[in-house]
């Protein structure tokens, strides 16, 4: 039986390679071809694994002979011909939890960075200022947090803004005034 030959066409962790192998599929990464270049070699794989940068046109699709899937490492698939790749048999899949808690917790921090502008103080200091009283911002305490989407990202978002933690973290607190040590 023929191992199963993947290009991975865009950047990517190179734990995705290191699965693939783990699995018995031969890999190549080769990032950065123009459509034409991923014309030229696509014939020859089974699978390809993108992110955002590869456009997976109904040109490549014609020119990928052997061509079984598309995955797309990442949420959406808009960078992906879908009418061409389901005409040809062409299984297109995405990893829609993929970056979800790393997307949420960013959204956090950059409540936190805007509360206390901290852009403007950045932008400030590296001009050589130190206006410590222009960038007092505000607490977020006692406020409220309004969130348009409680889909999977949001939900994390809403768990993280209530101080839930991450399945799987623990913390521990100690302060040598405190009679008690604090832990999760």
């Amino acid at each position: 039986m023929k191992m199963p030959k993947v290009l991975i066409s865009d950047k990517m962790d190179p734990k995705a390679a290191q699965i693939f192998r783990e699995r018995g599929v031969e890999v190549d990464e080769i990032t950065g071809k123009t459509p034409e270049e991923l014309i030229a070699i696509i014939g020859q794989y089974d699978g390809l694994a993108i992110r955002s940068s590869t456009k997976v046109t109904k040109e490549i699709l014609e020119a990928a002979t052997n061509l079984k899937v598309v995955g797309r490492a990442g949420i959406g698939v808009d960078n992906v011909d879908i009418p061409s790749a389901s005409a040809k048999g062409v299984v297109v899949m995405n990893t829609p939890f993929g970056n979800s808690i790393t997307t949420a917790e960013h959204a956090i921090a950059l409540m936190f960075a805007l509360a206390r502008d901290l852009p403007e103080a950045d932008k400030s200091t590296q001009a050589g200022k130190w206006e410590k009283n222009r960038f007092m911002g505000v607490e977020v305490t006692g406020k409220t947090l309004g969130l348009i989407g409680a889909g999977n990202i949001g939900s994390i978002v809403a768990d993280r803004a209530l101080g839930r933690p991450a399945s799987g973290r623990r913390t521990a607190s100690w302060a040598s005034k405190s009679p008690a040590r604090r832990s999760a």
